[in-house]
């Protein structure tokens, strides 16, 4: 029975970093090699890094990206072909993927859909290719595709199809978000039954700014059944047997196949020629969504600090579950010995909640650092007695605090070289505007940004159910900002069971007042919430970048403007 073994390059690459992605995939591909595979195939622009925006203006970083493709080509001679995600340029450039074989660039395909919507701008930067190369490797003909080419139906998939493809290859930097893989192979299931093919879906890993990308690389045949899976957040080398008899029946008996015009394909020979035994298909069973996602915020929190070359964190920890799970994460990402926990208790800490902070500090293994604010807080309030007179206490004072203890991190941060301090606020505050500008909000990178309340307590008891690490009182207890006596967060916002779904029908499906009451909110409820995060986007502009694991996050995802009369009902 014909079959074509391929393996699929599941890289954790870096944008820019010629060296390190020419290491990774040359390493992978002599990995590849000892499975006696036909060819590997990697993901989108691997040579480069995904997205290289506006990198791609620069005259110097074109020029160094040929010459790497160039010299890939020479050193991936005696290996098997490889399938490489990489720039191409005449007078316009393409987001393309070559074919390199036996010392040579023997083939490029130009992609042809460009995604400009959410977090992609690509027509700032491609133009769209309109050629359909095929490739004959093993005796097996083969289509080259590039993300958005297979996302909706017909395109050059069909096409490649109709011109006697019988297995395409797709190459990708998809970036996460909740249920996204799933959605993925429903898709990718869809276009290879409707085209009569075998679909190789390569996808990228690894945390890039605010993107995370998840992996999650498959093989479809053409029945639609996954028959591998690569594995979810972390890179992967995914080798599978594709049955090319079954392709070829399927075609047969499809009327449409041979309507299209027939393309003579490029000839491949594999460094692979005997006999070799079919393997058994390996396929990862999808893990629960609260696993993913915290094994997503864990390696988003580590690229983002080792690639931008931060070794160390800070996380001022006040006994809450939100730094308790920011504390984790760091911890799970970079090792105990490089994240310092900071207490900053004030006059209004309970001895509750600066237990729940030395607890966690001793559970996870991490230096804990106490710095109590009220001397400082005193002096500051001091400073402003004269302009505060008369006006009644609140809100300025009680931020007051948060910015302290702002002032007081970043310092000890600045003092540390190669630190960086994560902030601790997570969606629902964002949204809400419920978080101290220059205060909570200071920081460089926002672990749980994009993460709302109820999403945070339920990586809270997963992460626990790995190692009981955050206390149970902090899972347990009324959040509360303790910036007054007796103060909780239901005192300003509705509960998180109810803030959540209103801010992800507003946010995240653009949906009127209307409409969200439509779904059983209080309307008075929803006008409040809605209020709330028109009259907030100024703070979140300000906010540090965090990772995106909803469909829509604050940030690049998600823009509009500051000034605007518009309140959305």
């Amino acid at each position: 029975m014909r079959h074509l073994r391929v393996a699929l390059g599941q890289l954790n690459t870096t944008i820019g970093d010629f060296d390190g992605n020419h290491s990774l995939i040359l390493e992978a591909a002599r990995e590849a090699m000892e499975s006696q595979v036909d060819l590997v195939v990697y993901p989108e622009l691997a040579l480069i890094g995904y997205p290289p925006e506006d990198l791609l203006l620069r005259t110097a970083f074109l020029e160094e990206a040929q010459l790497r493709l160039l010299q890939l080509a020479k050193e991936s001679s005696g290996l098997p072909p490889l399938v490489v995600g990489c720039l191409d340029h005449d007078e316009h450039l393409y987001n393309a993927a070559a074919v390199l074989h036996d010392g040579h660039v023997v083939g490029v395909y130009r992609k042809q859909r460009l995604p400009n919507y959410g977090v992609f701008d690509e027509e700032r930067y491609f133009h769209s290719g309109n050629d359909l190369s095929l490739f004959e490797i093993g005796g097996v003909v083969v289509g080259l595709t590039v993300c958005e080419d297979l996302w909706l139906p017909g395109g050059p998939g069909r096409e490649q199809a109709l011109a006697g493809a019988q297995v395409i290859l797709n190459l990708n930097a998809s970036p996460f978000h909740v249920n996204k893989s799933g959605d993925r192979e429903q898709m990718i299931s869809t276009r290879a039954v409707h085209d009569a093919v075998s679909v190789v879906y390569v996808n990228q890993v690894g945390g890039q700014d605010e993107l995370l990308f998840d992996g999650n690389s498959f093989v479809v045949d053409t029945a639609g059944l996954t028959i591998a899976r690569g594995a979810s957040m972390t890179p992967d080398l995914l080798v599978a047997d594709i049955s090319v008899e079954e392709t070829v029946q399927r075609q047969m008996q499809e009327s449409k196949q041979h309507d299209g015009n027939r393309i003579a394909p490029i000839l491949v020979t594999p460094s692979f020629e005997g006999t070799r035994e079919l393997r058994t298909q390996s396929k990862l069973i999808p893990r629960p969504i609260e696993a993913e996602v915290y094994d997503g915020l864990v390696l988003g929190t580590s690229d983002y600090l080792r690639k931008n070359g931060f070794k160390d964190a800070f996380v001022a920890l006040s006994g809450g579950i939100d730094s308790a799970i920011v504390c984790a994460i760091a911890v799970d990402a970079l090792g105990p010995e490089h994240v310092v926990g900071v207490s900053m208790p004030s006059r209004y800490s309970s001895e509750g909640s600066i237990a729940d902070a030395t607890d966690l500090a001793k559970r996870l293994g991490i230096h804990l650092i106490s710095l109590p604010i009220e001397s400082v807080h005193d002096t500051a309030l001091e400073a402003l007695s004269y302009e505060f007179d008369g006006h009644e206490s609140g809100t300025a004072e009680e931020n007051l605090q948060a910015r302290i203890r702002g002032m007081l991190v970043m310092a000890l941060s600045n003092k540390r070289e190669g630190s960086l301090v994560l902030t601790t606020g997570n969606k629902s505050e964002y949204a809400c505007g419920y978080a101290t500008l220059y205060g909570d909000m200071v920081g460089g990178f926002a672990v749980i940004k994009d993460v709302p309340k109820t999403m945070v307590w339920k990586l809270a008891r997963y992460r626990n159910t790995v190692s009981e690490v955050i206390p149970t009182s902090s899972i347990e207890k009324p959040p509360s900002a303790e910036l007054r006596p007796d103060q909780f967060d239901t005192d300003s916002l509705p509960v998180y069971e109810i803030l959540d779904p209103i801010v992800e029908a507003y946010v995240e499906d653009d949906l009127s007042l209307e409409s969200i009451v439509a779904r059983g909110f209080d309307e008075v409820t929803v006008r409040q919430v809605i209020d709330l995060v028109n009259q907030n986007e100024y703070k979140r502009r300000q906010s540090p970048p965090g990772i995106k694991i909803s469909p829509r996050a604050f940030g690049r995802d998600r823009r509009l403007p500051l000034a605007t009369k518009y309140r959305g009902y």
